[in-house]
């Protein structure tokens, strides 16, 4: 986690390098996230992202973090493979939010809130979540969904024409009831419209939940997580559930969905199957980070108080956030004791560093934590910021490398493009500052800006070079309609 990318920095919502390749749009994506809503579950270095606000109000902010990533990454693989998917079809996003929900909204994109992974107690409960979530995307629930968005749109726009219509004739006719009848028509129609599209909402969370277990099992897993979940709603809904009319829920009322579960997943022969002491250790890990840079200080104290590794690490984060970094660098050095090729402990080291004005320090561990995790794209990135801020340690080329390296692994990482435009500006090479800062407008979804910096970049550029081509793409594209 990084201030460069920045806990506290916020971007907006990407289209990112990989949607030319699998037709991802950027006009989808945002209206998917501000529209539905809907969580299908039902059930830095971070770096936040806002979107637009979602059917609540509530802003989005997706969260960037290594650690956390390859976490979730390492969770979901056997999932996407036992569903037949390929995992580097499907990117799981975090979002900033204490909730414990995750959502999916098309066959590409899966969201999980930072609370799922904060309360979930083992990674068999994430895992769980993932599996559920696998299910729509398996079962290609969200194309169908908005199908039958329409036909519940279609049942009560007939509906409100035949009311008008009703209420027109009675006007004429003088009639006060006719006029009546059909005000009633045309309100009825929209409740019947939104119970027709709740229950087939409601049919996909039972298939999901099913095609879960089938995973689950598949992969030689428990599906206890899946039912620690289900009864954590089944307990938030017990003083209200009395008054939940069960037809108008998107979601199988929750004591339902684990009496529906819960014969199935006591069938497997892994039921009793427990997570290794190791996975548990990085979940533990991730659950402490996640919370000391998101919540407030004194209740993550409260929280993580003992002297194991979690509570070591979310008190070094949050002793780094108070202002404090002479005793969190000590703090982190203990962790390096216990673990010295964590590459996330070597990271947080440097991030340190870096976000304290002093960039010089901060280049040997992130060097170190680049070592150890060579593909992590945020890591390179962070480490061409910290060779570019450094004095002793400045070297353009050495923070291009990287940084290109970098964002080859993850070009969703706008910042990244602003870095690599100022390493190859003081490099003289003005025409590829150029292309990388269209990159970063395009990474960043302001795709007028990338289009201009890349036509102005073009000019410059040798016919038919992979720069000149970059330019050429981005020059090109066309949002397609939603």
């Amino acid at each position: 986690m990084f201030e460069g990318f920045g806990i506290k920095s916020l971007r907006k919502v990407p289209p990112t390098a990989r949607q030319k390749q699998h037709g991802i749009l950027t006009a989808m994506h945002r209206k998917a996230l501000s529209a539905l809503m809907v969580s299908l579950i039902g059930l830095q270095p971070l770096l936040l992202a806002s979107t637009p606000a979602n059917a609540q109000g509530r802003s989005i902010k997706l969260v960037r973090d290594a650690e956390t990533e390859e976490l979730i990454r390492d969770y979901a693989r056997p999932i996407f493979e036992a569903a037949g998917l390929k995992s580097n079809n499907i990117r799981i996003h975090l979002i900033n939010d204490s909730r414990f929900n995750a959502f999916v909204v098309d066959s590409k994109r899966m969201f999980i809130n930072t609370g799922t992974i904060i309360d979930a107690k083992t990674p068999n409960e994430v895992i769980g979540v993932i599996a559920h979530e696998t299910g729509h995307i398996a079962g290609g629930h969200m194309i169908r969904l908005r199908e039958a968005m329409r036909r519940a749109q279609t049942i009560a726009a007939i509906g409100m024409l035949a009311g008008a219509g009703a209420m027109a004739a009675g006007a004429a006719a003088g009639s006060p009831d006719a006029t009546r009848v059909g005000s009633a028509v045309a309100a009825g129609s929209t409740g019947v419209a939104q119970r027709t599209f709740l229950s087939y909402a409601r049919t996909e969370e039972t298939a999901a939940d099913r095609a879960a277990l089938r995973y689950l099992a598949k992969t030689g897993q428990s599906a206890k997580g899946m039912l620690t979940t289900f009864e954590r709603f089944a307990d938030q809904a017990l003083f209200s559930s009395q008054y939940m009319d069960p037809y108008i829920q998107s979601h199988p009322l929750p004591r339902d969905r684990i009496a529906q579960v819960e014969n199935l997943a006591q069938k497997s022969k892994f039921f009793n199957r427990t997570d290794s002491a190791a996975l548990q250790q990085r979940h533990d890990l991730a659950r402490a980070k996640l919370a000391a840079f998101t919540q407030d200080p004194k209740r993550v104290l409260r929280s993580y108080k003992g002297n194991d590794l979690p509570s070591l690490y979310a008190q070094a984060i949050v002793t780094y956030r108070m202002g404090n970094r002479n005793k969190a660098i000590k703090m982190i050095d203990q962790l390096l004791g216990a673990q010295p090729n964590n590459a996330y402990f070597w990271e947080l080291k440097g991030q340190v560093y870096l976000e304290t004005g002093q960039p010089d320090n901060a280049v040997a561990p992130l060097n170190k934590a680049v070592s150890l995790k060579p593909n992590e794209g945020i890591l390179r990135v962070m480490l061409g910021q910290a060779i570019i801020s450094s004095k002793s340690n400045r070297n353009y080329s050495a923070a291009v490398t990287h940084l290109q390296r970098g964002l080859q692994n993850d070009p969703d990482l706008a910042v990244g493009y602003r870095f690599l435009a100022q390493a190859y500006e003081n490099l003289g090479r003005r025409a590829e500052a150029e292309i990388a800062t269209a990159n970063g407008y395009f990474a960043s979804g302001d795709i007028a800006s990338a289009k201009a910096m890349a036509a102005r970049a073009q000019k410059k550029l040798k016919r038919g070079s992979p720069e000149w081509l970059q330019a050429d793409d981005i020059m090109s594209y066309k949002q397609p309609k939603l």
